[in-house]
């Protein structure tokens, strides 16, 4: 059985990464006014954190069309028996379930569509196990397990300098946000049963990335080595010394650096950070 992978953009898997893996891709997009970007494909991260900073109003966001994404299996199904489809938490976006659909619809190869319950490279994480395994000639069901697995050990914490975002684009309870403001409150969030929800509220960045760092040394220290990825909204510099860092401590752990690409950066905002993990 041949066996392709899917992921969407939310995973921001580098262009090269993906080639690398031969990991295919559904885009998301972030909508200006009246024009629409596809991301990783028609604007950069770094081209859409300089273009929110002019723009009067946040961007929208939305999902891969059904036919699009039909039109991408036909295509795979040219070459493959089955694809395993993995993708941004379901609770925050309808992109799983329009594969879901999609998949229903297209005759000759199999779907496996997997909801990360999560996104970035947390979700970047599951595509990339799952490339390894494909190249492993493991089969779907095998692979599946295999993420399942990995379910239950990854962790992900992110914190955002700025609550708004995420309070307008309704990714957070608007209470939430109120609090945060007036508190001025740096919120480190994670995923919960498929959402966005606060974990602790504490009062500066440097705390809260401190805390967020007390956590991941706390697993490394008691699982042993853990692959890690340190996040960031435009704020690079923050990412790399925590991650050099982190290797100076452990160095037998893997650590790679990503982003908060067009899509998770407009609910987060510019300066947002976090890291992700689970037990190599």
């Amino acid at each position: 059985m041949k066996v392709a992978v899917m992921t969407d953009s939310t995973a921001y898997i580098s262009a090269d990464l993906r080639k690398k893996h031969n990991i295919h891709m559904v885009p998301l997009s972030v909508v200006f006014d009246d024009h629409s970007y596809q991301e990783e494909i028609d604007i950069t991260t770094e081209a859409f954190y300089q273009k929110i900073k002019r723009a009067d109003a946040l961007p929208k966001t939305s999902q891969p069309s059904i036919g699009y994404i039909t039109d991408k299996l036909e295509e795979l199904a040219k070459e493959y028996d089955a694809v395993i489809s993995i993708h941004l938490s379901s609770g925050i976006s309808g992109t799983y379930q329009a594969v879901s659909s999609a998949g229903e619809m297209v005759e000759g190869i199999e779907v496996y569509t997997y909801d990360s319950e999560i996104s970035c490279m947390a979700q970047g994480f599951y595509v990339l196990e799952a490339a390894d395994m494909v190249k492993a000639n493991e089969k779907p069901k095998e692979i599946i397990e295999r993420l399942d697995e990995m379910k239950s050990t990854i962790r992900a914490y992110f914190m955002v300098d700025d609550l708004n975002n995420l309070q307008r684009g309704g990714r957070l309870n608007g209470a939430q946000a109120i609090i945060g403001s007036l508190l001025q409150v740096k919120p480190i969030l994670h995923f919960v049963d498929k959402v966005i929800v606060p974990f602790e509220k504490i009062r500066t960045r440097k705390k809260a990335i401190k805390r967020i760092k007390e956590m991941y040394e706390a697993d490394a220290d008691a699982k042993g080595p853990i692959k890690i990825a340190f996040i960031h909204g435009n704020c690079e510099g923050a990412a790399e010394e925590l991650k050099n860092d982190f290797l100076k401590k452990y160095p037998d752990s893997e650590a790679v650096i990503s982003y908060f690409g067009p899509v998770i950066g407009t609910h987060l905002g510019e300066g947002a950070i976090g890291a992700t993990w689970y037990k190599k």
